[in-house]
Parts: structure tokens; C-alpha cells; sequence
């Protein structure tokens, strides 16, 4: 079993700056690859940008240049800092990970609205 909690959303104006954070527990020698989801209203859930054990990174199109994806590996916590924040980033971000056993945990998400 993981648990995952994010926290570090809130309203920023556009322009401005978040850093969002996951701090997974229970079972967290099982983490493999991990990621962070965004869902804004009427719109489907995206992936926003993910990073594996190792530390490689992918990013959406939409986020590359504006955000930053990392891990610490000690604390087991999920970083994504945010740029250059545009109205169109306004949803709520869903931390997400995989298991060694292939199973894909949640958090609750953390709401993110960038005012105009």
C-alpha cells in the first residue's frame, strides 16, 4: 500500500510561481516511476510530467520550458515547480506513482488556480 498527499497548491496570478509537493508513505521501496496529473474543468486528465528512479524526466508540451519535475529519494517526496503560471494551468494536480508490482496509486489532488 502507498499513500499520496499533496500540498503547495493555492491561487497565484499569472506570471507567478508554485512549487507543489507529494510525500508518499507505506510501502514506498515499491515506488518506481513517479508523476504528476493535472485536470482542469471540462477537461480530460493529463499528464503534466513524470520522472523515473533514475531521474530522467518528461514533460508535457503544453509545461516544457515553464516547469521542473523532482524526486528525493530519501524523504520520499515529489517536487513539481511551476513558472510562468498562465490561466490555461489553472486544475487540480493529482500526484501518481507505480508500483514494482504494477499498481498505480493516486492522491487526492491539490487545487491549482492562476488568476488573470
Amino acid at each position: 500500500q502507498v499513500q499520496l498527499v499533496e500540498s503547495g497548491g493555492g491561487l497565484v496570478q499569472a506570471g507567478g510561481s508554485l512549487r507543489l509537493s507529494c510525500a508518499a508513505s507505506g510501502s514506498i521501496r515499491t515506488i518506481t516511476t513517479m508523476a504528476w496529473y493535472r485536470q482542469a474543468p471540462g477537461k480530460q486528465r493529463e499528464l503534466v510530467a513524470r520522472i523515473a528512479p533514475s531521474g530522467n524526466t518528461d514533460y508535457a508540451d503544453s509545461v516544457k520550458g515553464r516547469v521542473g519535475i523532482s524526486r528525493d529519494n530519501a524523504k520520499m517526496t515529489l517536487y513539481l515547480q511551476m513558472n510562468s503560471l498562465k490561466s490555461e494551468d489553472t486544475a487540480i494536480y493529482y500526484c501518481n506513482t507505480l508500483t514494482t508490482v504494477g499498481i498505480v496509486y493516486w492522491g487526492q489532488g491539490t487545487q491549482v488556480t492562476v488568476s488573470s
